[in-house]
């Protein structure tokens, strides 16, 4: 799957023992009155991929969804949704 937008934020890597994570703000729906920013984020050696671009990028990313369930201490369930991209490309003005 991939997303078309603009860069609206590259956000410092984060690193919790061997795991590091970096998330991009895409801005999509560019011509919409509404315009959607999406959170993706990058793990371990793709962090490296950000490097390449900057803010107000136009930029084509290739994502994957992945979800999991969380059990809380109360014993209730709760679902997680990450979107995490894999791979960037910087495009032209749409």
């Amino acid at each position: 799957m991939e997303l078309i937008g603009k860069v609206e934020v590259i956000q410092e890597v984060e690193e919790k023992g061997t795991f590091k994570k970096q998330s991009l703000i895409l801005q999509t729906e560019m011509q919409s009155q509404y315009p959607q920013f999406v959170n993706i984020e990058f793990q371990q050696n793709n962090c490296e991929l950000l490097n390449a671009v900057v803010v107000g990028n136009d930029v084509k990313v290739s994502i994957n969804i992945a979800g999991r369930k969380w059990v809380n201490p109360e014993g209730k369930d709760i679902y997680f949704n990450t979107i995490k991209g894999w791979k960037i490309e910087k495009t032209s003005t749409f």
